[in-house]
């Protein structure tokens, strides 16, 4: 492909830093950049029409941990390990929300809800709620976290459920608004986002790096951010990410819907929640994590038909509704829950492994990658 003297001008030449992908890291990052120095050119690539992983696919959860998650955790790592993540979460959240504002990504704390339909596990997570309280209590600012919530689930009209437990503290956003409001705020700071950039190459040379990309334009800039988080191994493959899809089914307005706040079932792979009076449901990787480790949008029986089945057994029993759109977003994984934001050489940085936790955690990422590169500017 061919650029002409005016594209290759304005858009391609004399880039302090480019950002691969424009997610909730990639965007925060570059705003994070601009205003510490307005005189840096910043450009995003992505390479969708909109972003492609998971900032724009995703529920729409804000959390930071389940108790049977935040348990679990507990098994493997130590209590201040668990209250570092959470905390990291937290206050991920606050900055998200101080950034852009409440009314601009339509946030709502209604709570969130875990829901059981074993006694068996529900009674292990009772039985440590004062333990995950004590600990939070500091990070969060609430005594009480986590309670027991059984009145609500005739409230709800949950069915096959015996057990709830709320956390006071969670809430939800529109992921949409807030990719829209982070473009906003970006591009108003003078940063270039072009959409429809797929990198292919990227070489770190010593004084610059050399970018080219799938349909052959080649730039290069001072300094590279790669923000790509479910396919970061395109460009890292030597990095521990690997991707996670998640497949999504949302209906059309149901009359009176009852479900209201965010809901976690099943060790939190499955999940479900109101957008205004429409139910959102998604999950399910675990049914065939194989597949599910794919960089391919797409959905499969197998998914779909148990996540049919949730909701018409357990969500909205006896309701008529109708389906009205099916998706899948694309996480970054791996054997730890800590993001990855490091150097990969002299000129190029990563801020990659969100874990399914990018709205919660990818402000502060993205400040936290802005930081390193910074101080090589």
């Amino acid at each position: 492909m061919s650029l002409s003297f005016w594209e290759q001008d304005t858009f391609f030449r004399g880039n302090d830093v480019i950002i691969i992908g424009s997610g909730i890291v990639g965007l925060n990052a570059a705003i994070a950049l601009k205003k510490k120095n307005k005189k840096l050119k910043i450009t995003v690539l992505e390479r969708g029409m909109l972003p492609m992983g998971a900032s724009s696919k995703n529920a729409g959860f804000a959390c930071f941990g389940s108790p049977t998650e935040l348990l679990d955790d507990l098994t493997k790592h130590t209590e201040d390990e668990v209250v570092s993540l959470v905390e990291k979460r937290w206050k991920g959240l606050e900055r998200l929300r101080k950034n852009l504002g409440d009314a601009a990504i339509d946030f709502h704390n209604w709570g969130g809800y875990e829901v059981f339909d074993s006694a068996t596990v529900f009674k292990k997570c009772d039985e440590r709620l004062d333990d995950l309280n004590r600990m939070l209590s500091p990070v969060i600012g609430k005594k009480v976290i986590y309670k027991n919530a059984d009145e609500s689930i005739s409230k709800f009209g949950l069915k096959k459920v015996k057990h709830l437990i709320v956390n006071t503290a969670e809430g939800q956003i529109d992921t949409g608004k807030m990719i829209t409001a982070l473009i906003t705020k970006a591009r108003k700071t003078g940063i270039e986002i072009i959409n429809g950039f797929e990198v292919q190459e990227m070489h770190d040379e010593g004084e610059r790096v050399a970018i080219r990309s799938a349909n052959g334009i080649a730039l290069t800039c001072k300094k590279v951010i790669v923000c790509t988080n479910g396919f970061a191994k395109q460009l890292l493959p030597a990095y521990a990410v690997n991707p996670a899809r998640a497949q999504v089914i949302i209906t059309e307005p149901i009359k009176g819907l009852k479900i209201k706040g965010t809901f976690h079932y099943d060790s939190g792979y499955y999940y479900f929640r109101n957008i205004g009076n429409r139910l959102l449901i998604g999950g399910g990787r675990n049914l065939d994590f194989k597949t599910e480790e794919t960089t391919e949008f797409g959905l499969t029986q197998l998914v779909q038909n148990k996540l049919d089945e949730l909701l018409k057994t357990i969500v909205l029993p006896g309701i008529d509704y109708k389906i009205d759109l099916r998706w899948s977003g694309i996480m970054g994984v791996g054997p730890s829950k800590k993001s990855i934001v490091k150097a990969v050489s002299k000129n190029v940085f990563c801020a990659v492994r969100m874990g399914g936790m990018g709205v919660a955690i990818g402000s502060l990422v993205g400040e936290e990658v802005a930081a390193l590169v910074e101080d090589g500017l």
